[in-house]
């Protein structure tokens, strides 16, 4: 007989069990089963659990009393937070529930959410936490968690906190009864990467691949967004990626915010994956307010996108290195691939009208790129990277290495 839809509640019941049992009654209320995992550390549970804390600190490599008699809370977390993926793996395989809920503060969202990104998305996930209302982006990461703001510390129930655990259980109570509906997969998969500054392009590549039959899926690159795309290409496993933006590398080597690693740019090249990649956005930095970014990269030419985020010219110095850095990419290619790269403009801002007008910056890259790279899979397109042929160039190169 088919299950109830469940709901996976993470916590740390000798702290949290108040909590977590208001939010259990809530979702029992609506008619939900509620699986419970217990993954606190020093004290006792005084409500039953579906999963122990024995249970899941021998599934992370040791006994409970050892994890207590570490003196170390970071060393112990991790490992009930093993122990924890480990566990909630299994249920996985089994089928056994349907979202998750966490609640905590620092420590109890570092481990809710930690087994939160090791899930699909599609899955739900929500996390109530004090954490809520600050820089989310390590809880987070790539995945799709809800992260909902406590307001006032989860120190026992009152009216505050038993609002806001009320709308959490809720929110997932209407994710687990409501899902999504699965899109057929028979469409050919394409990924590709966007900043607004290159928004034109992709439009008109997204338009023609919907109009052919395949399926365009669009990241915005912003660090989450480039490391979602290349995880994406690890487990979906799509017909070809379209590396439009690859700013987030600039970012990474040159103190920006929006990095997303050292290795961006490389998951489908590596996997042989038919790739286009285009030097998109490469032309600037983002970072903070304009103040700071005056302090942080003085001399340069600054663009303010609004009061939180300024956009900066890269220096000829750097667009060479990324040059070479992208050479070095291409040759270690596994698969097909095409470099586009559009000598007028790397960007809406890097055009003639734009606030970070940078052909120095543009030659630089061109020069290390063309002396570093080995074969002939380089083109060197004259015109922006905005232009319609430009796009029309993409679509061609793209067709080239897919059709069968």
């Amino acid at each position: 007989m088919h299950r109830k839809p469940t709901v996976l509640l993470i916590s740390t019941m000798d702290t949290k069990y108040r909590e977590a049992e208001f939010v259990m009654n809530c979702l029992q209320q609506v008619g939900l089963d509620v699986c419970t995992i217990d993954a606190g550390i020093m004290g006792e549970s005084p409500i039953s659990v579906s999963v122990s804390r024995e249970e899941v600190a021998q599934l992370g490599g040791e006994t409970l009393e050892t994890v207590q008699n570490m003196g170390h809370e970071g060393r112990a977390l991790g490992v009930m937070i093993k122990g924890t993926i480990r566990k909630v793996e299994q249920l996985l395989l089994e089928d056994q529930f349907d979202g998750v809920f966490g609640l905590g503060g620092s420590m109890g969202t570092t481990l809710g959410t930690s087994i939160m990104r090791t899930l699909p998305v599609g899955i739900p996930k929500v996390m109530v936490t004090t954490m809520g209302s600050r820089n989310t982006h390590g809880f987070v990461g790539t995945k799709d968690i809800l992260m909902l703001h406590s307001v006032c510390d989860l120190a026992g129930l009152n009216r505050i906190t038993e609002k806001v655990l009320h709308n959490g259980a809720m929110a997932i109570a209407g994710m687990v009864r409501y899902p999504a509906e699965t899109t057929p997969d028979d469409k050919p998969l394409v990924l590709l990467s966007t900043l607004g500054t290159t928004e034109t392009c992709v439009k008109k590549i997204r338009a023609q691949l919907l109009e052919d039959g395949m399926e365009p899926v669009v990241f915005h690159t912003v660090g989450a967004g480039g490391q979602a795309m290349d995880e994406m290409v690890q487990q979906e496993h799509p017909l070809a990626v379209v590396d439009l933006s690859l700013h987030e590398i600039t970012d990474h080597f040159f103190g920006g915010d929006y990095d997303a690693g050292a290795e961006r740019g490389q998951a489908a090249l590596m996997a042989g994956i038919p790739t286009v990649l285009v030097p998109g956005n490469t032309d600037f930095l983002v970072t903070g307010p304009l103040e700071d970014a005056k302090i942080r990269f003085p001399g340069r030419l600054y663009h303010v996108h609004n009061a939180a985020i300024t956009a900066l010219s890269a220096s000829e110095e750097e667009m060479a290195f990324l040059g070479k850095h992208l050479a070095g990419c291409c040759n270690a290619s596994k698969g097909a691939y095409r470099l586009l790269v559009p000598a007028k403009g790397f960007s809406a801002f890097d055009s003639e009208d734009g606030p970070l007008w940078n052909p120095e910056g543009r030659q630089a890259f061109i020069d290390h790129l063309t002396q570093h790279i080995s074969g002939s899979q380089v083109k060197i397109l004259d015109c922006h990277i905005n232009d319609p042929e430009f796009a029309l160039a993409v679509l061609k190169n793209l067709n080239e290495m897919t059709a069968h």
